[in-house]
Parts: C-alpha cells; structure tokens; sequence
C-alpha cells in the first residue's frame, strides 16, 4: 500500500464488538450481534516498536481471494501502516472521529490508504465489518463471510449506531470490546465526540447517508460512489455531505439525483474522469499488482479500476476526503473543494 502523507505515525487497534440489545438468528438461539471494528488514530514515535498491521488476516484474504476469481494462495495481504497497538499521540479531547462502513459483501479493510491517510493527519477512524455482509475473522479465529441472505444499508446503519455508543464508551473511559483486551495508552481520552464524520464505500454510503438522517452525532457525510438507494428524505439532512462519483453519478442514476435534489446543507459533487467503481477504494491499487502476476488483460483490469491511473486515483483518495473533513470538523477552509485545482486535472465540479 502506499504510505500516508501525514506527519503522525499511526496506530491501530482491533475491537471485537458484541451488541446484547440484538439477537442474531442467523449464528443461532441466544446469540447476539457480533462484530469487528478497528481504531485507527495518529501514534506517539514509539509506535516503530510496534509490529505492523496486515491489510486483512490470513484467512479471509484466502477467502476473499477466492470469491473474486482468483487463486487463494496467489498472494498475502500487504503490511499497513498502522502499528497494533501503540499509544496514541497525547492530544487530550483532540481528535476527531470519523467512521466508515464498507459496500456489499465487502470489508473494513477496504479503504485502508484513505483511513490510514485521515490517522496520519490528526483522525481517528473507526472502520467496521458488518457481519454476513462481510469477509473478516474473530478473535477466537472464526471466519466470517458474506452469507446468502439480503443485507440492507439499514442493517448496516444499525451497526454504525451501536458502534459509535461503543466510540462513546472508549471516550469515557471504559473497554468496549467483548473480553477487555487492552487498549493502546491515551487513545480513548484523544478522542473528540463533538466533531464526527462518516463515510462509505458504494452501499456503505448510502449508510452513511441513513446514519445522518437518524443519528446527530454525524456532523458530515461522505460518499465513494453510493447509489444512494434506500437513502432518507434529505429534506431531513440539513449537515455537509460530498459526494465523489465515478459509476453512480447523477445521470443516470436516478436515486443519486432524487438524494443530490433534496440535500439542505452544503453539498459538493466531484467526478474524477476514468474512475471506476472500484477506484475509491483500495482495489485501485491492489488489483494492478494482481494483475502483474495473473497476466490480466487490460481489458479485465479496466472493468476492475477503470482508465484513471492508480497512482492519480490514490492522490483523490488521500487529499479530497481529508479536505473535506478538514473543513467541516475543523473548520478549516480548504481552497481544493472551492473549484477545479490544476493539481488534479481528472476532478470535474458537477452544478
């Protein structure tokens, strides 16, 4: 992956989640909601004595790998930069928090340069795999994959809202995660609840759009390519919300345009010419490398990523969203979201 531009080291902590109010019938009777969620946060120095996070464990990389077509045993997931479980940088009551939510039979590992990118600058990112929607692994080495059964962005935004009660406890001082497995030192007093932001990949978008019509907690929404169905009226969505398009834009995609219309708050539209649904996330860079060792055709490689150059596509992804929550949860004005920079030639301002 390629390393995050910002001036912190980052750190990384996985936290296995357990919501009791929610019954799960499909891991069986007595069971409850189960899932996996990572911290992401900038880190004190000390966090090169820490080892290095996987992009994924083992066996859901093998799973995934599988489930896309290719050879399970192709390739290992790459090393991140977030350091598991170093103490956070000691900015008391600082940080602002953001949350992600993956898209359909997807991952929270699955925008991991723009995560990692946000940590770097000052962010913290709490990235959440929405059971049977998702690839991932449990502490105790479960594997969990996308189950044969409808999930809907509601049962997403579900997660997202128990999620961010259990961000709310981090704050306060007590260990949300199922068994009280240690937490990285200061992390919980950084953060900042008052200044928190969301956004998603494809259905994780339309998500975060439903988390923000229920949930004032979320102060700014942003969108990678969403779809926008099932989205609320958004006469009721009065906050920030950006969206970054590639397939579902506004034509012809009827949702996105009924959502973009009803938007009260300030809204921003970019494009970036050749994206494709997948360069919004880290498939556009993990994917070239695929295809370097399957022999891809260009072809195969484009309907994956698209024309847009991947190294083009990571500097999208590392400074629009950072403006963009920069500007809304920091309030500090961002002369990139104001019109076309010559600094990024392939964004277009869409009226």
């Amino acid at each position: 992956l390629p390393p995050p531009t910002g001036p912190h080291p980052v750190g990384t902590v996985a936290l296995h989640l357990v919501d009791r109010s929610r019954p799960d019938p499909v891991a069986g009777p007595g069971r409850y909601r189960e899932l996996m969620a990572s911290v992401w946060y900038p880190a004190t120095r000390d966090a090169r004595h820490h080892p290095r996070t996987p992009w994924m464990p083992a066996a859901p990389t093998r799973a995934l790998l599988a489930a896309s077509d290719f050879d399970a045993d192709i390739a290992a997931a790459p090393l991140t930069a977030g350091h598991e479980g170093a103490p956070a940088l000691r900015t008391p009551g600082q940080l602002p928090v953001i949350v992600f939510s993956h898209g359909n039979n997807g991952h929270r590992s699955e925008t991991t340069i723009v995560v990692q990118e946000l940590a770097s600058h000052g962010y913290a990112v709490v990235t959440v795999d929405h059971t049977y929607d998702a690839y991932g692994e449990f502490p105790d080495g479960r594997l969990t994959v996308p189950a044969d059964m409808p999930f809907a962005p509601w049962d997403s935004a579900h997660d997202i809202r128990f999620v961010l009660d259990r961000v709310e406890d981090l704050a306060a001082g007590r260990n949300p995660d199922a068994a009280c497995r240690a937490l990285p030192a200061g992390l919980g007093a950084a953060l900042n609840l008052r200044r928190i932001g969301m956004f998603g990949w494809s259905k994780g978008a339309t998500a975060t759009a439903l988390v923000m019509n229920t949930d004032r907690r979320v102060r700014a929404g942003l969108s990678f390519d969403g779809p926008m169905e099932s989205a609320p009226p958004a006469t009721d969505l009065d906050r920030p919300f950006m969206l970054l398009t590639a397939e579902c834009t506004r034509t012809p995609e009827s949702s996105v345009a009924e959502f973009w219309l009803h938007l009260r708050g300030w809204r921003l539209n970019v494009h970036a010419e050749g994206a494709a649904h997948g360069s919004y996330c880290d498939l556009q860079w993990l994917i070239p490398q695929l295809a370097t060792i399957t022999g891809m055709p260009d072809e195969a490689l484009a309907g994956w990523i698209g024309t847009l150059d991947p190294t083009r596509a990571v500097r999208i992804q590392q400074a629009y969203p950072l403006a963009f929550f920069d500007l809304h949860l920091r309030h500090q004005p961002q002369r990139l979201l104001s019109g076309p920079n010559p600094g990024f030639p392939e964004v277009r301002f869409i009226a």
